[in-house]
């Protein structure tokens, strides 16, 4: 192969797709270094585009496949196609944030169950406090914390 540049044996070849186009490049060692696409230290232009980071998703990007924009995407709540999901995918996070209040779906929780771990919590803070005390040697608190720790055992519904 000769280099597109002088002619030359080409010694670097770099091919790129841009929205689906396939674009080959074949470089001399020497033009490949005086176009930065090479250096000395082996570093070559691979390396440069993977380690940069993607283009942020504005408004008017769109999905190459449904024509679907990031602003129809804000508005519509919905994917228009499954390629969406691969065009919006670095900046669906960021979208899901703004129009719900997280990207994680915390659920509602039952009354008992809320019931069950409040007791729970409150039984558990009255040990520690009948502990102090009893290490404290304050006998009257103590009995007084158990018998609060009691009381709420018997009002503790069982486990679902």
């Amino acid at each position: 192969m000769k280099c597109d540049v002088c002619d030359s044996e080409a010694t670097v070849f770099l091919t790129q797709i841009i929205n689906g186009q396939m674009t080959t490049v074949n470089l001399c060692d020497a033009c490949s270094k005086a176009k930065g696409v090479t250096d000395e230290m082996g570093f070559g232009l691979a390396e440069a585009f993977l380690s940069q980071a993607p283009p942020p998703i504005t408004a008017d990007t769109s999905c190459p496949t449904c024509g679907f924009t990031a602003a129809q995407l804000k508005k519509i709540g919905r994917m228009g196609c499954p390629e969406c999901y691969h065009t919006f995918r670095d900046g669906l996070d960021g979208l899901l944030k703004s129009m719900h209040k997280g990207t994680r779906h915390i659920g509602k929780v039952p009354h008992r169950i809320v019931t069950r771990n409040a007791l729970v919590g409150n039984i558990g803070h009255l040990r520690e406090e009948l502990a102090n005390a009893v290490r404290d040697e304050r006998y009257e608190d103590a009995a007084r914390l158990k018998t609060e720790i009691d009381l709420l055992q018997a009002k503790l519904p069982s486990p679902p």
